[in-house]
């Protein structure tokens, strides 16, 4: 089981989560949709997203 093979399996099963939160709790849904429609005042969402990928990968690799 290689790096990449993790990082696949990890992409997979947080979006097998948020399916399935959404799927539980249709508020979820709602606020992703809202999220997505008014992306200007949910700027923050996606600069938390981003910076949360950004720390996943960084802490991931090994030191040079």
């Amino acid at each position: 089981m290689g790096p990449q093979f993790r990082s696949n399996i990890v992409v997979f099963g947080s979006l097998l989560i948020f399916v399935a939160l959404c799927i539980v709790f249709p508020r979820v849904l709602a606020f992703a949709d809202l999220a997505a429609r008014e992306l200007r005042f949910f700027w923050w969402l996606a600069l938390i997203a981003g910076i949360a990928i950004y720390i996943s990968y960084s802490l991931g690799r090994k030191k040079r």
